[in-house]
């Protein structure tokens, strides 16, 4: 629920909403942005490079850049209503959702971005359990040869990062998760840059650049379109913020105003992950071409992509999987904080949800323990899981999951919140033209989700 700005509160290390004080800076938030966005999604853009060519594939990841600034911006100024600066909190998406366009649209937005939350944690299992895999892989080449037989299953890998999650979920909530995000947005740079300089290499000592201008060749016409549209919906996956943008911005302290912090705050970010997309897409297909993996760190456990040095290709993926802790995390908060706000909101008499044990263990600070919150994250964690057992291929995966957070929750939602908000008048050019850009956007979202789809029934069938 939205709460007044101008709620007065004498306590010093309560907000003026009455809120734990908000101690987030810009540098806390890039570091936000960068733990959710360059996750799993920046290893597939080589990928997704191959599939589009030289020409469509960097506009595409330049477009997708733009939209994503795009949506950002306008999603920065809903966090207070209905002034953008002293108006009331709306400390979710779906309260802004609520504030702006009522409760039927409410229901929508929340049913697709926890959804998409819970994708993404499951995309998470996924990539985890196939760099955990990678390192097997890389090891035993080492030692055994190139053309040795090393086969590494994903269950034992996905079940061990479940019991680490469930561990990580001990965190109370997103306010609380600043020095794990710097540590994720550590990690982010360093696989990153590994994955870029493994991949410049592989280009002096190829002497040539790989690749043509229309990407992969493909058999049949239906076949190359559907990889296109896989390959979209991989780079829409890239770029995933915009759905809990809110959650972040509540993080921020005021003055300066929140939405003044937050627009810099994605600008930096957005144009430092930028950087690395482009480089990590781009030298990614020069490497490899027409023979780019799937996953660029990670395509050893298919026979391609990097063998050696064989310590820094593991150091890469040691680096993604210490990053995916804390990004599964960063995506996990909204759900958590939504069902412990409505479980305590119904049964506000409960001991079993309102009642908090604290726990003291040496060299650790104390643990204050819910018997709700520990049982809801749990079962989270196991369902998530599971389902990655059941469905682990990477590629198409990410593309469904960005096909269904991409439209509806960072294009559709902002740009009708920010017509209502600024009062823009139908028909008015403003209008006309964010009219416009909802509508391309949705047609590439069409497009994203046919294809992934179809590449996760051909996955099934083969």
């Amino acid at each position: 629920m939205a709460i007044h700005h101008s709620l007065e509160v004498t306590d010093s290390t309560l907000d003026d909403d009455g809120h734990s004080r908000r101690t987030g800076t810009l540098w806390s938030c890039v570091a936000h942005i960068i733990t959710s966005v360059i996750g799993s999604g920046v290893l597939a853009l080589a990928w997704s490079t191959a599939q589009l060519g030289w020409i469509a594939g960097p506009v595409s990841l330049l477009c997708f850049t733009i939209v994503t600034y795009l949506s950002a911006f306008l999603l920065s100024d809903c966090y207070q209503s209905p002034d953008p600066i002293k108006g009331t909190r709306n400390y979710t998406h779906m309260d802004a959702v609520r504030v702006n366009l009522g409760t039927k649209r409410t229901w929508v937005c929340g049913l697709l971005q926890y959804l998409s939350l819970y994708g993404m944690d499951i995309a998470y299992v996924i990539t985890t359990a196939t760099c955990m895999r990678a390192i097997g892989k890389s090891n035993c080449y080492h030692r055994e040869g190139r053309n040795a037989w090393c086969h590494y299953g994903s269950s034992f890998y996905m079940l061990l990062f479940g019991i680490i999650q469930i561990v990580m979920s001990l965190i109370p909530d997103i306010h609380n998760m600043e020095w794990l995000s710097v540590v994720a947005a550590i990690m982010s740079f360093s696989y990153s840059s590994i994955g870029l300089g493994l991949s410049f290499a592989k280009v002096l000592e190829n002497g040539r650049i790989a690749g043509g201008i229309a990407g992969v060749p493909a058999a049949k016409v239906e076949k190359k379109l559907f990889n296109a549209f896989e390959a979209l919906g991989d780079i829409a996956f890239s770029y995933p913020f915009s759905f809990f943008l809110l959650e972040i911005q509540d993080t921020l302290k005021s003055p300066p105003p929140e939405n003044q912090t937050m627009k810099r705050a994605s600008m930096v970010a957005i144009s430092i992950t930028t950087f690395f997309y482009f480089c990590c897409g781009c030298f990614g297909y020069a490497a490899f071409g027409n023979g780019t993996p799937g996953n660029l760190l990670t395509g050893i456990v298919h026979g391609e992509g990097f063998f050696e040095p064989f310590w820094l290709v593991d150091f890469a993926n040691a680096c993604i999987i210490v990053h995916l802790v804390g990004g599964y995390q960063m995506f996990s908060q909204p759900i958590y904080a939504a069902a412990e706000r409505w479980s305590s909101s119904t049964y506000p008499n409960s001991r079993f949800v309102n009642k908090f044990y604290t726990f003291r263990l040496p060299l650790v600070p104390a643990i204050r323990v819910n018997l709700f919150r520990l049982c809801f994250r749990t079962v989270f964690v196991i369902s998530t899981t599971g389902i990655a057992l059941v469905l682990p291929y990477f590629n198409s995966v990410l593309g469904v999951l960005g096909a269904l957070n991409f439209w509806p929750l960072a294009i559709y939602f902002p740009v009708e919140m920010y017509l209502v908000q600024k009062k823009i008048g139908a028909w008015t050019r403003k209008w006309v033209i964010l009219k416009i850009f909802s509508i391309v956007c949705f047609l590439a979202t069409v497009l994203c989700f046919i294809g992934s789809v179809e590449a996760i029934i051909r996955a099934k069938i083969s």
